[in-house]
């Protein structure tokens, strides 16, 4: 294991037995070359998922395998993989596959040549292969958080994320945190940014999300995160006298 890598890259994982390990190793391949880690998160799978990936350690030694005892939701398991990450870049992406590793580098990239007060590059997707209704679904959930929130981005529900570790660590914790990180970002006075990415057919599993499911909890945490945004006061610098 390297010493101290340059980026840890989250994945968090629920039932992806199918596509977890092949994943790992695209992941891998993506970022060759860089000083990284690969962290999963297994939120208490009830598959093999968890065991694929444990085999896979010898393979691949910058892979890290962790495990939650009790399923906590995909906002927890990023949280861990963030607490347990040792780079100050983090890269995210679905465990599902969908999201393409080979988009990561450029996220990467795209971070670190911003100012000091860029935290965040977002992917948007393009040629979403997802079904219409999805799609529409989606399209109207981002419209209306957009408006709402003013988080400047198009599609948040994109797993593929590249942001600086300390940032995302003041964010406020709640479940389904990972959809609102552009606009918390913005609330802590960072610069937020995005980039067009590629999108992919799930191969394996299925989803863990209905649409109406995702409403009912949209409406909630949109609710909430306009009450964060209320209630914030920054003192737009700090200085030591």
């Amino acid at each position: 294991m390297t010493p101290s890598p340059d980026i840890s890259v989250v994945v968090p994982v629920f039932d992806e037995e199918g596509a977890a390990p092949a994943l790992a190793r695209e992941i891998a391949a993506a970022f060759a070359g860089r000083n990284v880690e690969i962290i999963f998160v297994d939120d208490a799978s009830r598959d093999g998922t968890r065991a694929s990936l444990q085999a896979l350690k010898a393979e691949l030694p910058q892979l890290r395998v962790l495990g939650h005892r009790r399923n906590s939701g995909q906002s927890r398991a990023i949280r861990t993989g963030v607490l347990a990450a040792r780079a100050p870049v983090i890269v995210t992406l679905d465990g599902d596959g969908q999201n393409d590793p080979a988009d990561g580098p450029a996220l990467v990239d795209a971070l670190n040549a911003g100012g000091p007060d860029l935290a965040l590059v977002g992917g948007e997707r393009i040629k979403r292969q997802d079904s219409r209704a999805k799609k529409l679904a989606s399209r109207l959930g981002n419209g209306v958080r957009k408006r709402l929130l003013g988080d400047t981005a198009n599609d948040t529900g994109c797993g593929l994320k590249a942001f600086r570790r300390e940032a995302f660590l003041r964010l406020p914790y709640f479940d389904h945190l990972h959809r609102y990180i552009p606009a918390l970002m913005l609330r802590e006075g960072y610069e937020v940014a995005f980039r067009p990415v590629g999108h992919r057919h799930r191969q394996t599993g299925a989803s863990k999300y209905t649409n109406l499911g995702r409403l009912w909890a949209s409406a909630w945490d949109l609710l909430g995160v306009m009450w964060l945004q209320a209630r914030s006061r920054r003192p737009h610098g700090v200085d030591e006298v």
